[in-house]
């Protein structure tokens, strides 16, 4: 692609941050170009993201429900597995299973509580609550 041709195409990302594209120059040469976004990627994150939203709602209909705890809804929305919200709260992954159980999650001590509020950058009262209050 020439450098005259990387595409500009104007995203919700492109406001914030721009992605380096490798082009030739005039002479044939490699360059770096800064891109503001193009079509098809653009596109395509707009896919990611309606999946999120959705997988959102749905836990939190889950919730709501009484089939899973309110840690599934954070988990989605923080975009983690639970292989990730292992690795931050230092439980093991049977545990945090146990702990997607509304009946386990209710019983669960505050010190428990406060390893998973940090992890989603919560408050302990806001996971119980299902709140996000983004700073």
């Amino acid at each position: 692609m020439k450098k005259e041709n990387v595409p500009q195409d104007l995203s919700s990302l492109g406001k914030i941050t721009k992605e380096i594209c490798y082009a030739t120059d005039k002479s044939g040469k490699y360059v770096t170009e800064l891109s503001r976004g193009w079509e098809i990627k653009i596109n395509a994150l707009d896919v990611a993201w309606e999946d999120i939203e959705a997988r959102k709602a749905r836990a939190k209909q889950q919730v709501l429900n009484n089939e899973v705890s309110p840690l599934l809804y954070f988990m989605e929305y923080r975009l983690m597995d639970i292989g990730i919200l292992s690795d931050y709260t230092g439980f093991w992954k049977w545990q945090i299973k146990r702990h997607l159980k509304p009946e386990v999650f209710k019983k669960l001590s505050d010190k428990d509580l406060k390893k998973y509020a940090e992890a989603f950058n919560v408050k302990i009262e806001d996971i119980k609550t299902m709140s996000v209050h983004e700073d």
